[in-house]
């Protein structure tokens, strides 16, 4: 029995959530896209797998340690659910505020593949946002009660990567247009941040609600 499957209300809302997150720019988008601008496609390709690789690390880590304070306090684990909700408010509020950046330029330095790699891994490995967002966002979908938590927080954060990459490739590939659709369009991107801000903020909601039943 696949016991690290979550239920399908769970998959399907964390699913609208890793495309909401996914379509919002951020650093790793921010590199990718230049990549595939600047250099090639490839360059593009490879920049996103190595971001890829540190959300990987950190969600092992994450789920790790959250499996962890589960097994040691279902109290603790409870009490980090309600402060990621408010933490989840916080982003949708900052995301209304002063919206997402995406700053891609037109030219770029020719770096060779395994250097880009590496720079698309330390965008995402040494960035503290990062962890601190999959700490507060992984467990509200699951329940401190769930004897197989582990293995559902493990499952949906290697799906953030495996939703992410078919979206994120399609990017890369009509980076140039999409950065220039971009930066002519000021609605379509406040649509993204709304986007972004409804999603953070119904999950924040759906989570208090839950809380006090």
């Amino acid at each position: 029995m696949l016991t690290f499957l979550p239920s399908l209300s769970v998959f399907l809302a964390y699913l609208v959530a890793v495309i909401a997150l996914t379509l919002t720019p951020g650093p790793d988008m921010t590199l990718f896209l230049g990549k595939a601008i600047g250099q090639s496609r490839k360059a593009g390709v490879a920049a996103f797998a190595g971001a890829s690789t540190g959300l990987i690390v950190h969600t092992v880590l994450v789920a790790v340690g959250l499996s962890a304070l589960l097994a040691a306090s279902t109290t603790a684990f409870t009490i980090l659910k309600v402060v990621g909700a408010a933490y989840l408010v916080y982003l949708a509020v900052q995301a209304i505020r002063h919206g997402s950046a995406l700053s891609v330029g037109g030219k770029g330095s020719s770096d060779p593949i395994g250097k880009v790699y590496l720079k698309g891994l330390m965008v995402n490995l040494l960035n503290p946002k990062i962890i601190v967002f999959f700490v507060t966002f992984l467990p509200q979908f699951v329940t401190p009660s769930d004897p197989h938590a582990a293995g559902k927080l493990l499952f949906l954060g290697l799906m953030f990567v495996v939703v992410a990459t078919p979206i994120s490739i399609a990017m890369i590939w009509s980076a140039g247009s999409l950065a220039s659709f971009l930066k002519r369009s000021p609605r379509a991107t406040r649509a993204v941040d709304w986007l972004f801000a409804s999603v953070m903020g119904g999950f924040a909601v759906r989570l208090i609600l839950a809380q006090g039943k």
